[in-house]
């Protein structure tokens, strides 16, 4: 609505562009209020609409909002006086109790802590009981304070007039009288609890009659006796009502004057919003009405609402088929849904003529009889024995039976049927608030002189009763009447839980949702017929992958494309252009249905109907799960071929990979084993320079050394006779010592592994001696000789060189001691002689 009053305004007229602005601010205000007196907390639902809503908003010529006008149907005025089990009253009852100021509450007789009995589950807290908000939206739509204080005053008195209860009559000729308050029991076997600031004298009969204005003994006895008028002098008796005869005159009492109030309501917003009828041509309708229903307990309310669904349903179902058969012959496509059947069936039971569930009821309404349910139960069953939408609950203990909706079977009770149908208002309670001084009681129940010559009707031209089946049942006809001149659009309200929490779907509720909602019917219709329609260009674009199963199974039965594997279509692409392709596609359809097909049935076999309009492809889901069947398919042999191809690669790749570390390995080792022969042979060479540096060294010390041992022996000591071959032994000696000097050292450290003769062997090689009686070559010391003797012993004994100072300055250092040798690298033995032997 504040879209539409945006967009629709002109915007150069100012004046008719605040006039749209009133009137949706007075219709969005009205909201409010209706559902303030309107809804009530039930089993499902904290805001249930108890009541049926139109809304036109109406459009003149140039499709500017120029008014509104707003008709209800069937309001549940029951609830005022009944209320199911954790279930509330309408919301307007608790905002009063829980809003009013302290004055309001000491001027409406409403304190703190008081119990109603039509006041269930006050303790409650919703978001819909804002009293000022109430107030507000009243205020903007012209109610004044002074009319408001009027309004809630008679709901308070309405509420007190709930706590008014009988007691049983000892004598039938005697009325019944009231109940203490302190002891009066309600419906649910609970006690009202009385006002301890009221006197004992004062009552719930004197406060409702306070607030309504009536006089106290006539109310009282408006609710125990009844008028009777019998005979054709129409004599007028007067007979002592029962308790619950009591009971049910004082919430006839209540409903009438709350279904009052709601209708002067309703003519109130209308007054305020509805335009001239000549100032509109056309208008947008809302249509707000309660959904299915099925409760524990169902009576008249539940069976008039579903009926209302039924038909509505019913329009939907007309109108999509309609929608549907329409599309079809825009496409081209000769088809229409003759198997499908509607819920004609269960509208024969409720409304059918002659004879129906309705029908029925009326006819108990007129027969002066008292109703029984089981009996009404055993008519209806007897008579509509051959319908398909009735049942019977051989299990219930109450008087039922049970009509199976579009969204599932709901169970009926007869008990109270007929008379709720009847609504009787007795016309004493009439005349009674027709005497009320209240100003809003009195443009409720105006004095009609019409009615006062009508109150004495001869018992022959008395008119047939109008039951509220029957309104209903015309009200319902006025409304699709309307709905058939329209083109109606359908939004379906789910609610994921019924809690109000979030995040929370219950799917069990949803899909009790959906079938009241006669969305399980749509699906219904949809697989009658092809519930799959896919434009042109996007079912090529998404099966053109087919043509290759059509290539690859049926070679020449199409011409493939130069681009086929790959669509690139834009989207101006012809529709000439489209069909060649179209035509290709479906060749494979008999090729995907045989391969899906089960070997043992040829049912399968047989191809499902596809229909190409002229700019649609239609087809039932079965087919396009076929489709889908084959593009998934081809685009499984397309990834197997690129996952071959991409392995192959990726083979490939690893083993050039693996050549080329091959050869940067062996490039690096055979980099280092050049580095490390380099090395080996740079150590090899520095320490080949040094040991020659050190074997000259040696070979010139030693030298030096015996050079001048020789020279002073052969000058200090006389040769004997013999010695003529001395110094030519001697000079072999000391070559074979000058050559071969440190290896003799070494073999002369080796203590363990050359012993004995081998250490001879070893010796005679070292020196170069020819072979021969060891003997003869022994070296002997001369101990004559004066000074220091140097002595070059191995450890076992071993040759003997006597020099003057040894050769080898650092020979007592051994590098490397073995753990096996008792003596050092070479052992050094001194041996001193006095200085007088020199």
């Amino acid at each position: 609505m504040k879209f539409y009053a945006v967009v629709a305004a002109s915007p150069t007229s100012l004046e008719s562009h605040k006039i749209a602005e009133r009137i949706e601010q007075r219709i969005l205000n009205s909201n409010p209020v209706m559902e303030a007196f309107g809804n009530a907390c039930t089993l499902r639902n904290n805001n249930s609409s108890r009541f049926g809503k139109f809304i036109q908003l109406q459009l003149n010529s140039a499709q500017q909002m120029t008014g509104a006008a707003v008709q209800t149907y069937l309001l549940e005025k029951t609830r005022v006086t009944c209320q199911a089990s954790s279930e509330r009253n309408f919301h307007i009852f608790y905002q009063i109790c829980k809003g009013a100021s302290v004055d309001e509450r000491l001027q409406w007789h409403l304190p703190e802590g008081a119990s109603f009995s039509w006041l269930p589950n006050p303790e409650r807290t919703l978001e819909e009981d804002c009293f000022q908000v109430t107030r507000e939206a009243m205020l903007h739509l012209g109610i004044d304070i002074p009319t408001q204080n009027n309004i809630f005053q008679v709901l308070a008195g309405l509420l007190h007039l709930g706590n008014i209860w009988f007691a049983d009559s000892k004598d039938e000729a005697q009325s019944c009288q009231l109940m203490d308050d302190a002891k009066c029991e309600n419906k649910d076997g609970g006690l009202c609890i009385s006002f301890g600031h009221t006197p004992r004298e004062q009552g719930s009969i004197r406060t409702s009659a306070s607030l309504l204005q009536l006089p106290e003994d006539p109310l009282l006895e408006t609710l125990q006796i009844r008028t009777i008028r019998a005979g054709r002098q129409q004599q007028v008796f007067q007979k002592p009502c029962s308790r619950a005869e009591c009971d049910t005159r004082r919430d006839c009492l209540a409903k009438l004057v709350y279904a009052r109030l709601f209708d002067w309501l309703v003519s109130v917003i209308n007054s305020s919003i509805c335009a001239d009828p000549d100032s509109w041509t056309t208008f947008i309708g809302l249509l707000d009405v309660y959904g299915f229903e099925s409760f524990p307990s169902n009576s008249l309310e539940q069976l008039c609402i579903n009926y209302a669904n039924e038909k509505l349903q019913q329009h939907f179902v007309a109108h999509y088929l309609r929608a549907q058969q329409e599309e079809y012959a825009v496409e081209g496509l000769d088809w229409s849904f003759v198997n499908y059947q509607d819920n004609q069936a269960c509208l024969d039971l409720i409304e059918g003529s002659p004879i129906s569930i309705c029908s029925l009821i009326n006819e108990e309404c007129r027969l002066n009889r008292p109703s029984s349910a089981a009996q009404l139960q055993t008519r209806i069953e007897s008579t509509l024995a051959g319908s398909p939408c009735l049942g019977h609950n051989k299990l219930s203990r109450e008087p039922s039976f049970i009509v199976v909706h579009y969204a599932g079977p709901v169970q009926y009770h007869t008990a109270g049927l007929v008379e709720k149908n009847k609504d009787p208002v007795p016309p004493e309670l009439t005349r009674l608030l027709q005497q009320s001084q209240d100003p809003l009681l009195k443009v409720l129940f105006p004095m009609d002189p019409e009615e006062k010559s009508q109150e004495e009707p001869s018992g022959q031209s008395r008119a047939p009763v109008l039951t509220v089946v029957s309104k209903f049942k015309a009200s319902l006809e006025q409304l699709l009447q309307v709905l058939h001149s329209t083109t109606p659009h359908y939004i379906r309200c789910i609610k994921p839980n019924s809690q109000g929490q979030a995040h929370t779907f219950l799917q069990e509720e949803v899909l009790s949702q959906l079938e009241a909602c006669g969305l399980v019917e749509t699906i219904h219709i949809s697989a009658a017929g092809f519930p799959i329609r896919i434009p042109h260009q996007n079912f090529v674009e998404r099966y053109e992958l087919l043509r290759r199963l059509c290539t690859r199974t049926s070679p020449g039965s199409h011409s493939p494309s130069p681009d086929e594997g790959h669509s690139e279509w834009s989207p101006h692409t012809k529709g000439a252009t489209l069909q060649p392709l179209l035509q290709d596609i479906l060749h494979t359809l008999p090729a995907l249905t045989q391969a899906a097909a089960t070997p043992g049935d040829p049912a399968e076999a047989t191809p499902v109907p596809v229909h190409c309009g002229r700019t649609k492809v239609f087809m039932t889901d079965s087919m396009l799960e076929l489709l889908e069947c084959g593009r998934a398919q081809v685009l499984e042999q397309c990834a197997c071929c690129i996952q071959g191809s991409w392995r192959r690669h990726r083979h490939r790749k690893q083993e050039r990979q693996r050549q080329a570390a091959t050869l940067i390995q062996a490039a690096i080792r055979s980099w280092l084993a050049r580095k490390h022969i380099q090395r080996m042979h740079a150590a090899a060479t520095a320490i080949k320079r040094t040991w020659q540096k050190w074997r000259i060294r040696m070979a010139f010390l030693a030298s030096k050394e015996l050079d001048g041992v020789q020279e002073k022996h052969v000058s200090q000591v006389p040769l004997p006779l013999g010695s003529l071959l001395l110094p030519q032994a001697q000079t072999s000696l000391l070559e074979a010592i000058i050559r071969l000097w440190p290896l003799g050292l070494v073999l002369a450290n080796a203590a363990v592994g050359v012993r004995g003769f081998q250490r001879k062997l070893v010796v005679w090689a070292c020196l170069q001696l020819p072979m021969g009686n060891p003997s003869s070559y022994a070296v002997q010391t001369a101990q004559e000789q004066a000074g220091v003797t140097s002595i070059r012993a191995l450890p076992q004994g071993s040759i003997k060189f006597h020099c003057r100072k040894s050769p080898l300055p650092y020979a007592d250092i051994c590098p490397e001691p073995s753990l096996h040798s008792v003596t050092g690298f070479n052992q050094i033995l001194l041996e001193r002689h006095s200085l007088g032997h020199m």
